[in-house]
């Protein structure tokens, strides 16, 4: 399957190659041609393994995802035979602390969260950050019994105002992810079903609370070239109470809403049906009575919708905004989730909203910084527009 997504890049890669050559390369163009290709292609579901692709596909499947298309990648190998095998590196990550650093792109930096009775009854929730909006992962491993780790839990990291995050929220009850690559898929082969689809991503996590003990925990790096910038954070849920509740209760809603669509999209389904039987007979009858245009008029789709008392499509309908109730909900779930942090909030652009009482972070950093980022992490190429990509040049200014 994954050779299968491999073939797809390597086919898109090749007619984009020559359109670059040619100086006909236009990102709208890109955009309309690789979602048909891609989006509406079953081959989306697939997982792509970077380690498989040239750096030429490996560019390529990183321009589509700056265009919003969602490309699912595996974990390495490499990286879940070393925790299997008991030979990686764990570093110590206290409750109430939190480590910063720089991982590189399908190596991961794993960490050991000790907790007590009382902290494990509390709930715990382990967070990473990145104000660099670095691509990763967070990875859950349980003991294995022959001394290793298994991989047991891994989250990918969402874009969230202009940081990108992940967590785990070990709280005592169900707790839910969102998986935004199926609305993706839907929006593309059928806009109208995206409307109804947008809440069926929510999945239930498989593990809602840890035992006393030590767990182990893992930042992998996510991105298609750069190394993957990050914050790690072990909280206990003790003096989150009232955050907890609201987590609780937004969920709570956030399925209620997506029943509520569901049951909709029944009730539209079937009344779209009748619109559309009433407007063919509508047609077909003034086919026939020529003489029924002069004296009505022309009478368009929305007209006889109301007429009629049906649902016109949902595209014709002008300045309409339907899932603003949804993206509220899910706004406000984001924000219950950034709320469990030690170090002072993020405002809704990223940044920190103040400079003081912030806990201080340790860096872990295992490599030297790039000369093209910033302090930060940032690629300060990123000035230049993404698309203006030097083929010819060596992998290192692809990096």
């Amino acid at each position: 399957m994954a050779a299968m997504s491999a073939s797809i890049l390597l086919t898109t890669s090749s007619v984009w190659l020559g359109a670059i050559r040619s100086e006909a390369l236009d990102t709208k163009m890109i955009e309309a041609y690789y979602k048909k290709r891609a989006l509406e292609s079953d081959s989306m579901d697939m997982e792509i393994d970077l380690s498989n692709l040239g750096t030429v596909n490996t560019m390529f499947a990183a321009l589509f995802s700056k265009l919003g298309v969602p490309i699912k990648t595996t974990i390495s190998a490499t990286v879940l035979e070393d925790a299997l095998n008991g030979t990686v590196t764990v570093r110590p990550l206290p409750i109430g602390t939190s480590v910063s650093g720089k991982v590189d792109k399908q190596c991961a930096h794993f960490f050991g969260v000790t907790i007590n009775e009382q902290q494990a009854q509390a709930g715990i929730v382990v967070r990473v950050t990145s104000t660099a909006q670095s691509k990763f992962k967070l990875l859950y491993f349980e003991h294995d019994a022959n001394g290793g780790y298994g991989l047991a839990l891994q989250e990918d990291s969402e874009k969230t105002g202009k940081a990108t995050s992940s967590g785990m929220y070990f709280l005592h009850f169900q707790v839910y992810r969102l998986d935004s690559t199926i609305n993706a898929v839907a929006m593309a082969k059928d806009p109208e079903a995206a409307f109804f689809k947008r809440l069926e991503g929510l999945q239930p996590c498989e593990v809602s609370e840890l035992k006393a003990g030590t767990h182990i925990f893992a930042v992998y790096g996510d991105n298609f070239f750069k190394t993957a910038t990050y914050t790690i954070e072990a909280i206990c849920a003790k003096t989150f109470e009232d955050t907890t509740v609201k987590l609780k209760e937004v969920e709570a809603q956030i399925l209620k809403k997506r029943n509520e669509l569901r049951q909709f999209e029944t009730e539209y389904r079937k009344a779209l049906a009748r619109f559309q039987e009433v407007t063919n007979r509508y047609s077909q009858e003034k086919q026939s009575v020529p003489s029924v245009e002069n004296d009505m008029g022309t009478l368009n789709i929305v007209e006889l919708s109301v007429s009629l008392k049906l649902p016109p499509p949902l595209s014709s309908i002008p300045n309409s905004s339907p899932m603003h109730s949804v993206d509220e909900l899910l706004k406000e779930r984001d924000s219950i989730h950034s709320s469990f942090t030690i170090a002072c909030p993020l405002d809704a652009g990223g940044t920190s909203s103040s400079s003081t009482g912030r806990v201080p972070t340790e860096d872990f950093n295992l490599k030297a910084q790039s000369p093209g980022e910033d302090a930060d992490g940032k690629d300060k190429s990123n000035k230049k527009k993404w698309f203006n990509l030097n083929l010819k040049g060596s992998d290192k200014k692809l990096g």
